[in-house]
């Protein structure tokens, strides 16, 4: 596998155009508010009061979703220089051992994300300081609102579950916060799938190949020749 990826099923290119699209709408989102809060403050004399902070949410978004994506297509960065100095065998129990340590991390990321979220959607944190030993009661902290961001008329359905039918005066920050545990989750998953394809022989690291490198000799060739 490497930043050139190909899903070989129809669900795993469901799924790539998924998580694609989302980091594309994300982008556009961010880059198109920050644009038209610039002109309307230098033009109009004015502001999107809300922009700053739902940009930040997003970006926010873009940062827990992308670790995971790039996680699945090999794009995280690692110095490596060390480790090809081994033979190939001995760099597969390195890649073994740098995925298990990051299933590790990521285990203890998604509790960590779970417990700092689930009192902002009215549910239970987990017990225990490492590892989840079962749930215990946490108080509801579901009426808690984000700073400037508008409450949208078509969330209301949720005000009976979350708000014990108190209206919102803002988005609930429940909202933007779920991106912590899913995204926690979703780099979870990919890092067992990242140790599963190195116990098969399907892929080598969980960083990017030395494709860059091959780039520059090319581009250092070519410039060679004029």
């Amino acid at each position: 596998m490497s930043a050139n990826y190909a899903p070989q099923t129809a669900f795993g290119r469901a799924i790539n155009l998924f998580e694609e699209t989302a980091i594309a709408i994300i982008l556009g989102l961010m880059t198109l508010l920050t644009f038209a809060n610039v002109v309307m403050r230098y033009v109009f004399n004015s502001s999107i009061f809300w922009g700053f902070e739902f940009t930040l949410s997003l970006f926010a978004w873009l940062v827990l979703f992308g670790m995971s994506y790039a996680v699945k297509v090999t794009a995280h960065l690692g110095v490596d220089a060390v480790i090809m100095m081994f033979p190939n065998t001995t760099r597969r129990v390195f890649a073994l051992v740098a995925a298990a340590l990051c299933i590790v991390y990521a285990f203890l990321l998604l509790k960590g994300a779970w417990d700092y979220w689930a009192p902002f959607a009215g549910f239970q944190q987990t017990g225990g300081r490492w590892f989840p030993e079962g749930f215990i009661k946490t108080r509801d902290q579901g009426w808690y609102e984000t700073e400037t961001i508008p409450m949208p008329d078509w969330l209301r359905f949720i005000e009976g579950s979350f708000n014990q039918g108190e209206a919102y005066g803002k988005l609930p920050r429940f909202i933007p916060y779920f991106m912590l545990p899913f995204g926690s989750a979703l780099l979870l998953f990919r890092f067992v799938q990242a140790g599963y394809e190195i116990i098969r022989g399907k892929r080598e690291s969980l960083i990017v190949s030395h494709e860059a490198e091959d780039a520059i000799k090319d581009v250092s060739h070519m410039n060679a020749e004029d």
